[in-house]
């Protein structure tokens, strides 16, 4: 009965699909800093879903699991429900597995979004925030070693708007000074240095698939990791601290000194969470991920056009990241950044952009520190943080989602160029 229905639903489905597509103009002047990019395979996995009656964790969390690790050359995945988390589970996991101790140290980048240092926080670790390359908009390989000290454990980059951090001058530094490294991979699904995708360098990595993500499952994170006990370590964290051992007839019941033969499923190890990806989010981030590479070809194929645009149009007033050889840039979002000669503020700017419905955010955080939540919470600065701190008050970005097309990104430059004119 099952697969009538489904054979009764599936050309409704295409068809609505095909015909919403085909409704969207090929240029518009609304130019949204980010838009999911599904169609009719994401909504009839997830409708299959639901009328096959399972839609918590399940079957295709574990498909997406492994689909996802093997994408990003790690062992394993573990689904949870937003990056924040598995940055979370992740940050919780090395702890325990490191055997660290509350008030050690962990080193960000000073700009990027806070919820790279709230976990930390949350972990009883603490922050320490270095600078940021202004091109790039990553941590400063040269800026790290002079910021550790005897607290310092773990090493934490995170891949700014896709653009993947230095990651060989950051390993040998963790290798020197005996630093664990996880990486921040939210941003920067597919971005990959010298052919290998970040994610694969450090002990874990953490994602998000937050619909303004280069993919998305609407809200969802995964921690991808090659090392058994941390996966194992994370999937107890993720379900409420459960045991995580194989539940076999040799293993189905649990004795200590206090428990006898009990059942292992409702034995807990930690003070865990529950941070669980639903079975139909997972539908939807298996259609994805096949989507990946093409929707970055998209984004990176409009961002080389604003690019080529900043060079030749904006009288050396705006510029964005230049793509180093060897660096597969991913462009979660479109970075411009003013420099000190321009004769207009970034709000001026920003505030063009957004009359003529081109949507603009800062950086994030801007320089993490800075924020009123952070201020008087642990963590310390590694330096006065210039180029954070720049960037806070000169910096903005647009969107080059998949969305758009050649005559979206067009009109882009129009505003740009209008605006150059007009204020200079």
């Amino acid at each position: 009965m099952l697969e009538n229905y489904i054979s009764a639903i599936r050309p409704l489905i295409m068809e609505y699909y095909d015909t919403l597509l085909r409704q969207v103009p090929e240029a518009s002047n609304e130019i949204s800093l980010s838009a999911p990019a599904f169609d009719e395979k994401e909504a009839m996995r997830a409708i299959e879903t639901i009328l096959g009656g399972w839609i918590s964790q399940g079957k295709n969390v574990s498909e997406f699991e492994q689909s996802a690790a093997s994408y990003f050359s790690t062992a394993s995945g573990i689904a949870v429900n937003s990056g924040s988390s598995a940055n979370l589970i992740a940050l919780l996991a090395l702890k325990e597995y490191l055997d660290l101790k509350d008030g050690d140290e962990v080193i960000v980048p000073a700009a990027t979004f806070a919820t790279v240092s709230m976990p930390i926080i949350q972990a009883g670790l603490v922050p320490v925030y270095v600078d940021v390359d202004r091109n790039s908009l990553n941590i400063s390989p040269e800026e790290v070693a002079p910021a550790i000290t005897e607290r310092t454990k773990l090493l934490m980059p995170v891949h700014t708007l896709g653009y993947p951090a230095e990651m060989d001058q950051l390993m040998d530094i963790a290798e020197e000074h005996d630093l664990s490294v996880i990486e921040d991979c939210c941003e920067a699904h597919g971005s990959a240095l010298h052919g290998r995708k970040v994610g694969s360098f450090g002990l874990a990595a953490t994602l998000s698939f937050f619909v303004a993500h280069n993919m998305t499952t609407g809200e969802g994170g995964m921690v991808v990791t090659s090392n058994p006990e941390i996966e194992k370590i994370c999937r107890s964290y993720r379900e409420f601290g459960r045991r995580k051992e194989p539940q076999d007839a040799d293993n189905r019941y649990y004795s200590d000194e206090v428990l006898k033969e009990y059942d292992v499923r409702y034995v807990f190890d930690r003070l865990g969470y529950n941070l669980r990806m639903t079975d139909v989010t997972a539908a939807f981030g298996i259609e994805q991920l096949k989507k990946l590479d093409a929707m970055n070809d998209r984004r990176r194929a409009n961002a080389t056009a604003l690019i080529k645009l900043l060079n030749s149009e904006t009288k050396g007033y705006l510029s964005s990241t230049c793509e180093a050889e060897g660096y597969r840039h991913t462009y979660y979002t479109f970075p411009i950044l003013l420099h000190n000669s321009a004769p207009f503020t970034r709000r001026q700017f920003a505030e063009f952009l957004e009359a003529q419905n081109i949507e603009t955010r800062p950086l994030f955080a801007g320089c993490l520190p800075d924020q009123p939540a952070f201020r008087s919470a642990p963590g310390r600065n590694a330096g006065d943080l210039p180029h954070a701190r720049y960037l806070r008050d000169n910096l903005v970005f647009i969107g080059v989602h998949p969305g758009l097309g050649d005559k979206h990104i067009a009109y882009v430059g129009d505003v740009i160029t209008e605006f150059i004119a007009t204020h200079t």
